[in-house]
């Protein structure tokens, strides 16, 4: 790989081609040498071509007019010197519009820059605002249009840039740019009437429609200019509707409204509206507060002042106004004058107020007198809110029975606690001391139930005595504000009577070869007592009169004699449980084919099973119920009445009689 040293300069007109001679070898070869020729050619020259050329010196490539068409606005400045392309835009192109493009392909290792930026207004250059230009020009060689736009008002301005492009190698030329501002040929934005004068009625409400300004132009919008903050009146931007915001006073009132075009906002036009507001000769009553919302606790005393009313007729007095109450919930309150206070107890407990969602509604008409008279109505809003008043109470003598034998997870009974206040019965149930050896229980916190968590001792205890503690929740908006109580729960031990063993199977036939020496094992019996830790007996009470068998426990062994022949044994196994009085017992049979060894059979000791069948019993029991429907009912009902009215009614007759 041949390389190019770090640092050094190729320059065709010094020297156009270099000769290299390569020498390569292998190992145990001859070496070979080669020749490299390397040609330097000269780089194309860098020009500026007409009409983008200027009077300076040219070494590059050409700058060209870019497809944009539009134009943007600017300031004007003084002028460079003639020369250089021309571009024509319209005043109102939008902000930062592509005008002109120096290099329109991909400039590679070419650089850009402007110099000279300068505008001109030849016929009044006396106006000029600033000297800067407000174009720009990108890296990229376009010329754009000014962030803000082209002010519409200034006609015939002129921008002049000169623009130098340079290579990678430091080669340049440079050219010049001159972009002329035409008149835009948009309308502008014009009030059809400079001034408008609208008269409306003191009874305005809130939100109606007092007038609609119309302007020319496109993209119109509206604003109020005066006063900054208007307190009275608001106006759509789209539609140019005013509307009052509040009731309107006897008045006269000046807007200011201004017209503008939403792209373009130096674009507007303004106007004004004088607004007259006529007083009415009879006025309801004005309250504050116009609408009244008020919270208070279930336990407020009937006279307590909810709200005081501040109501005036059209003349400013108060003497001659009447105040009434109407609504569904109007009963629960009373008007004193202009005070509306609480005439019934304010019941949170119930479900009738809970059906109502624990808030009243009634109205307050105020009234002043006149032909016709007037009145004003003043929606009134209580939410009463719930306070912690009663104690949980404890259900009465709770005590439930649990069998001694009662597995783990076993439901002993459930503590049903009951609170007055609503919710109803929303308490949690917690147990005194918590599960342990000494109180083997458990309660669930939401339903009171209570559970067998460990072993039942009958032998220590023949009862448990719990304390359980009740708690009331949601019953106050503050949650700290809780109420309880404790009651004592007695938990019986009801005694498991003891119950014969079982024994599978009951019945069980053997079959064994007589061995030599010591005793042979022959069965194992598998019976289980209750409780299931209770020991048990076992004793041979027949079949064993010649002493062949012997019982360890539950083993069954053989002891071997001088048996000559085959022999079946019946041996019967009393099974008891050693510690119960009166005595419970199992009979298993065994039925033992011995053989000797000298008989041809194999050695081996063969078990069969056979288990009892027992016939299910059946029985089936019918009985007749007839329900008869409910117009049945009611026909019958009403036919019983009429009869023991009739019955009534000539038994009073011959009494008259």
């Amino acid at each position: 790989q041949v390389t190019l040293r770090a640092g050094a300069e190729l320059d065709a007109r010094r020297v156009n081609q270099y000769t290299l001679t390569l020498r390569a070898a292998c190992p145990g070869e001859d070496e070979v040498e080669e020749r490299l020729f390397v040609r330097v050619l000269a780089e194309p020259a860098l020009r500026c071509d007409t009409p983008f050329a200027s009077a300076g010196r040219s070494r590059g490539k050409w700058g060209e007019r870019g497809p944009w068409v539009p134009a943007g606005t600017g300031y004007p400045q003084p002028c460079c010197a003639a020369g250089g392309d021309v571009v024509q835009v319209l005043a109102d192109v939008a902000p930062r519009t592509p005008l002109y493009a120096v290099l329109p392909q991909l400039l590679g290792g070419l650089t850009v820059s402007g110099g000279c930026p300068r505008a001109h207004r030849p016929h009044r250059q006396e106006q000029l605002r600033n000297h800067d230009t407000p174009l720009t020009l990108t890296r990229r060689g376009l010329v754009l249009a000014p962030a803000s736009g082209f002010d519409p008002s200034n006609d015939n301005q002129t921008f002049r840039l000169e623009i130098e492009v340079m290579d990678r190698h430091g080669h340049n030329c440079s050219g010049a740019v001159r972009v002329e501002v035409l008149p835009s040929r948009r309308p502008r934005v014009t009030f059809l009437e400079p001034q408008w004068d609208v008269t409306v009625p003191e009874s305005t409400r809130p939100l109606e429609v007092v007038t609609q300004v119309r302007a020319s132009g496109d993209n119109v919008r509206y604003a109020i200019l005066a006063p900054v903050a208007p307190a009275l009146f608001t106006i759509n931007e789209v539609t140019g509707e005013i509307r009052s915001t509040h009731r309107l006073p006897v008045a006269h009132t000046h807007l200011l409204i201004r017209a503008y075009n939403a792209l373009r906002p130096a674009d507007h036009a303004t106007a004004t509206l004088n607004i007259t507001v006529q007083g009415m000769d009879w006025q309801a009553p004005s309250c504050i507060p116009a609408i009244s919302v008020s919270q208070v606790p279930e336990t407020v005393s009937p006279g307590s002042t909810l709200v005081t009313l501040r109501c005036t007729d059209s003349s400013g007095t108060e003497g001659s106004l009447h105040y009434a109450l109407e609504g569904s919930s109007a009963s629960h309150f009373r008007m004193e004058g202009p005070r509306l206070q609480v005439n019934a107890t304010l019941d949170y407990d119930s479900e009738a107020v809970a059906a109502v969602g624990f808030q009243f509604t009634a109205t307050v008409v105020v009234t002043v007198g006149g032909q016709p008279p007037r009145s004003t109505r003043v929606p009134v809003l209580v939410t009463v809110t719930p306070v912690n008043e009663f104690t949980p109470v404890c259900p009465n003598g709770t005590a439930f029975t649990v069998p001694a034998t009662a597995a783990f997870g076993s439901v002993v009974g459930r503590v049903a606690g009951t609170d007055r206040d609503y919710p109803p019965d929303s308490l949690e149930y917690s147990l005194e001391g918590g599960p342990g050896p000494a109180q083997p229980f458990s309660i669930d916190t939401r339903t009171g139930e209570i559970r067998v968590v460990g072993p039942l001792d009958s032998q220590q205890h023949k009862g448990y005595r719990l304390t359980v503690q009740l708690t009331d929740t949601h019953n106050d908006l503050d949650l700290t504000k809780r109420r309880s109580c404790l009651c004592n729960v007695a938990v019986r031990l009801q005694a498991v009577p003891d119950q014969s063993p079982v024994c599978a199977p009951e019945v069980q036939e053997l079959q064994i070869t007589a061995g030599w020496g010591g005793r042979q094992p022959v069965t194992r019996l598998a019976c289980q007592g209750s409780p299931d830790s209770a020991v048990l007996a076992y004793a041979i009470t027949g079949g064993n009169e010649d002493g062949c068998f012997r019982l360890e426990g539950n083993t069954l062994f053989y002891l071997p004699n001088d048996l000559a022949e085959p022999r079946t044994f019946v041996l019967l196994v009393e099974v008891w449980v050693s510690s119960s009085t009166p005595r419970r017992s199992t009979m298993v049979a065994l039925v033992v084919h011995v053989t000797p060894r000298s008989t041809l059979v194999p050695p081996t000791t063969t078990t069969q099973h056979t288990t009892l069948r027992k016939e299910p019993l059946v029985v089936t029991r019918t009985e007749s119920v007839w329900h008869p429907p409910a117009w049945f009912v009611a026909v019958l009902t009403v036919s019983g009445i009429l009869l023991l009215a009739t019955l009534g009614c000539t038994a009073w007759s011959l009494l008259c009689r």
